[in-house]
């Protein structure tokens, strides 16, 4: 069923008319979902993958081969990203651990435990180009009772590890996260909803963080997943669609979406388009600027 009710372009700061053209088209690339979520470009099979989490599948859409099925069961996976060699990297929520699918399609079980107590039900994922593999831990995908680990984590998992390190401890709910072009920083946002707000992070050279404050408030809403483009602008999923963001925290401008906005990523030819996931419907909306890798 086709979704009349369009993502349209809010411009709030002139910087945004740099970034998306108005008149360039919106394409629904699928409806009728139940909760999507971790849009990511596989660039290999230059197709774009992204999660309904309770219908346990994880799809695969392409404009030559249309959408179908991917992944089912897929462990009622969320967030999904891309590792330095082009491997899948997701987070699954009903066997709260991080898993990688290999080239032959064998899937590996990267983390699922901390200090010997299970994840919480890790969430969203970002791959930083020294290998490490950073993650948040929230308890959204699991009863209250489930949850073994003493706070809600942000975790950075090293290469050749099983076990993850925490990198920040006192977050009340981490959800999306994205290093800037030059991982310089990191972002991560806080879906509480008497919080809802993005910080930033200070990358130290052994991999630590040192945290430099809030970047930005997400309102309406909170903010869930997130991405740069390849000049630094945070596109930061919220109530009302996906937040632009200058690297100031200046919010510029908006794609307003029909239903609230998930996640978001950054895929097609020359990395100039931008999926959005929101709740029962996908977009792709061609931007002026690619992403970052």
């Amino acid at each position: 069923m086709t979704i009349l009710v369009k993502p349209r372009i809010e411009i709030i700061d002139p910087e945004m008319k740099k970034l998306v053209d108005q008149n360039k088209a919106v394409f629904c690339v699928g409806d009728n979902f139940q909760f999507t979520e971790g849009p990511v470009w596989l660039k290999r099979n230059q197709c774009l993958l992204f999660s309904d989490i309770p219908a346990n599948t994880i799809y695969s859409w392409s404009s030559e081969q249309g959408l179908s099925e991917w992944r089912k069961p897929s462990n009622n996976a969320n967030g999904n990203t891309i590792d330095n060699e082009g491997r899948l990297i997701t987070c699954e929520h009903t066997s709260r651990r991080i898993t990688r699918t290999e080239r032959d399609g064998k899937i590996t079980i990267l983390t699922q435990t901390y200090q010997g107590k299970h994840l919480n039900s890790p969430n969203d994922v970002v791959v930083k180009r020294d290998g490490t593999i950073w993650f948040t831990d929230p308890p959204y995908g699991i009863k209250p009772e489930m949850q073994e680990q003493s706070a809600n984590y942000v975790f950075r998992l090293d290469t050749g590890r099983e076990e993850p390190v925490p990198v920040v401890e006192n977050f009340s709910r981490p959800n999306g996260l994205c290093f800037s072009p030059d991982e310089k920083f990191l972002y991560i946002g806080d879906s509480d909803t008497k919080i809802h707000h993005v910080r930033r992070f200070i990358v130290l050279d052994n991999n630590t963080l040192e945290e430099e404050g809030i970047f930005t408030a997400i309102n309406p809403g909170v903010p869930d997943g997130m991405r740069v483009d390849s000049e630094g602008h945070l596109f930061c999923s919220a109530g009302d669609g996906i937040q632009v963001f200058n690297v100031n925290g200046k919010l510029i401008g908006k794609i307003l979406t029909p239903q609230t906005a998930s996640n978001c990523a950054f895929g097609g030819s020359g990395f100039k388009d931008l999926f959005i996931t929101a709740v029962k419907s996908v977009w792709k909306v061609s931007l002026l600027i690619a992403g970052a890798h």
